[in-house]
């Protein structure tokens, strides 16, 4: 369950807050196609993932060095590194986006915000803070009841007229919105590192990740899918969870995302 954990919370994180809305802006309900797509590539990553963990072990780096020499290791290495600290800031945005919608203040609210978050995770950072097993399984069992009430919420206010016209921007733009939507698919690596901690990597290794892939599916079709029926016009939003929450419970909708927002950038940081 631990295992299964750290791999769902480097699936989705703080990016299932902000992509639902990105997707619907770039494709409307076509976004779902996009979602689907890549749902099915994310079904292959995993077996990938799977069967170089159980073999070679070690992360990809590892992987890169045992197929294509010690250099190509060194490569992908500094791609990783330097992929995270680009990827910092970024991250940071998308809490900062919701502290902004709550309290209002626009885009300078949203950045400043995002700056006292990365200021908070680096000053966590130095002071020896790591993220453990218990900590991930706790945030996640948290985003997953949250998206659970969003959606089931909010589902008496969905409307079958919000998917039409289902392809509002062409069916080029499904293309659009699957290279956003790209970036929530490409954590099937994580898991990696952790083979050698497990008692049997050939036997729950498999397992681990089958339950990682239904779980994430699940949320993943279900937060777009409800984004679109309950929102409309509304769906293209940089908070679609505050949205969605906003209409499942009411005034305090917004202030539970923002909670969450914060909790999931600050840990996936």
């Amino acid at each position: 369950m631990r295992g299964a954990a750290l791999y769902i919370g480097a699936l989705l994180g703080p990016s299932l807050l902000l992509l639902p809305g990105l997707a619907a802006a770039l494709a409307g309900p076509a976004s779902i196609v996009a979602w689907s797509g890549l749902l099915v590539l994310s079904g292959l990553l995993a077996w990938v993932f799977t069967s170089l963990g159980t073999r070679i072990g070690g992360g990809v780096a590892e992987y890169a060095a045992a197929g294509l020499g010690a250099r190509a290791g060194r490569v992908v290495g500094w791609c990783f590194l330097s992929g995270v600290v680009a990827g910092a800031p970024v991250v940071c945005l998308i809490g900062g986006g919701y502290i902004a919608d709550l309290v209002g203040g626009g885009m300078t609210a949203k950045l400043v915000a995002a700056a006292l978050l990365l200021l908070v995770v680096v000053a966590l950072t130095l002071g020896g803070a790591r993220s453990s097993t218990a900590v991930q399984l706790v945030l996640v069992a948290v985003l997953v009841l949250l998206v659970a009430v969003a959606v089931i919420g909010s589902a008496p206010a969905g409307r079958a007229e919000n998917w039409l016209p289902f392809a509002p921007h062409g069916w080029s733009s499904i293309g659009a919105a699957g290279s956003v939507l790209m970036l929530s698919f490409v954590g099937w690596e994580a898991i990696a590192p952790l083979t050698g901690r497990l008692r049997d990597p050939r036997a729950q290794l498999p397992r681990v990740i089958g339950a990682a892939f239904a779980i994430t599916t699940l949320i993943y079709l279900a937060l777009a899918a409800s984004t679109i029926s309950v929102l409309g016009a509304r769906a293209a939003g940089d908070v679609p969870l505050a949205d969605l929450l906003e209409v499942a419970v009411g005034a305090t909708g917004p202030a539970v995302a923002t909670t969450a927002a914060v909790t999931l950038t600050l840990a996936a940081t």
